[in-house]
């Protein structure tokens, strides 16, 4: 492993509400903004050209928990319980030769916490050995690194007022819509903000003619995940690594634009390419193409799992042998030397391996 993960000095934790500015990761600083979380129906995903699926044992089955870095897991599972009304339902502590291999960190001990929120999970993971670096500042959501989970609630207003009551972190002006000349979104609401770390959310609302008839529920006010979104640099790359190699089917697509865009992602003359994939189960996966600007950085080469910055999505599989094989055939970059087997199954499965996407996003492939 590098020295770079050794040396205290470079290891700064984060101690306030919010995210401190003083680490220099070379070039980087994590996503500020986001784009609108919603496509509409699929309209030539694949140009008019045949797709060659993944063969069924290489295909990914469902999506989830989506995971996070976190600073202080206590801090983190209060605000996540506390404000956004997820439910705790486990929490243990990992070391280990496999979980070292696993997740690419020499020495890890870390404290897993697992929460619900309707049928979905998120995974927080505070490393308490070695401590990695505090979330970057001054980022913008076209910077590679970026990721978000979209939390659908049943009445707008009352949650960003339920946000403010709590004094979260603002991303966007406020909540936008969508205007109507986006037909396949139009009516939909959406705002963006901040966790105690940084990490980037959103909630969203549709109307009553758009949306799962489940996100029209109205006896709870945070109702589940609909996707998690990552930031990509060009979307034909990402298709052929999670469509054409994990076998996601692309359920919608849409270009957005104009100034709710804008304030909505904080990024002046955003213009996006939004494209959702899904699998059998699970919340979506949405890329989100910055068209314009396109000054966005790269996912830094050196970043690793206990370093705030760090997203990593569940994704469960056929065959973990078969994904393994298919993606070393692409010369897919793994943080895993391999598939690892755990001890024991408290992670919520048996046999794993981290790989990054096109863009380095970090998917954590399981069989159970």
């Amino acid at each position: 492993m590098s020295g770079r993960r050794i040396e205290g000095a470079r290891h700064a934790r984060v101690t306030g509400s919010v995210p401190l500015t003083g680490r220099a990761w070379r070039t980087i600083a994590l996503a500020g903004a986001l784009a609108f979380a919603v496509t509409s129906p699929v309209r030539a995903a694949t140009s008019g050209r045949a797709v060659s699926l993944a063969p069924s044992e290489t295909r990914v089955v469902a999506v989830g928990p989506v995971g996070l870095t976190v600073s202080d897991l206590d801090r983190a599972v209060e605000f996540y319980a506390g404000v956004l009304e997820f439910r705790k339902i486990s929490e243990v502590e990992v070391a280990g030769e496999a979980f070292e291999r696993l997740e690419g960190v020499f020495g890890a001990r870390a404290r897993v916490a697992l929460l619900q929120l309707g049928d979905e999970q998120l995974e927080l993971t505070q490393y308490l050995a070695p401590e990695g670096l505090v979330f970057p500042a001054g980022s913008r959501g076209n910077d590679r690194w970026f990721q978000h989970v979209a939390i659908i609630v049943s009445d707008m207003d009352r949650a960003y007022a339920r946000l403010r009551e709590f004094k979260v972190r603002h991303a966007s002006t406020g909540p936008q819509r969508i205007p109507d000349w986006n037909k396949g979104a139009a009516g939909i609401r959406a705002f963006y903000f901040r966790d105690p770390d940084g990490h980037f959310l959103e909630i969203l609302s549709f109307p009553p003619d758009k949306g799962a008839a489940r996100w029209h529920a109205t006896d709870r006010l945070f109702l589940g995940i609909d996707h998690t979104a990552i930031t990509v640099t060009d979307t034909e790359k990402s298709l052929a690594f999670y469509r054409d190699r994990l076998g996601f089917r692309v359920a919608g697509e849409s270009e957005n634009h104009g100034t709710e865009q804008e304030h909505l992602n904080n990024v002046f003359g955003a213009r996006l390419r939004i494209t959702s994939l899904r699998a059998e189960r699970g919340p979506a996966i949405e890329f989100l193409e910055y068209l314009s600007p396109r000054d966005g950085r790269p996912y830094p080469a050196d970043a690793r799992a206990n370093d705030l910055v760090h997203w990593q999505t569940r994704l469960e599989a056929r065959s973990l042998d078969g994904v393994w094989r298919g993606l070393r055939s692409a010369q897919a970059h793994f943080v895993s030397p391999g598939p690892v087997t755990l001890p024991d199954t408290v992670l919520g499965f048996r046999s794993g391996l981290l790989v990054r996407d096109p863009d380095g996003h970090a998917m954590e492939v399981v069989e159970r």
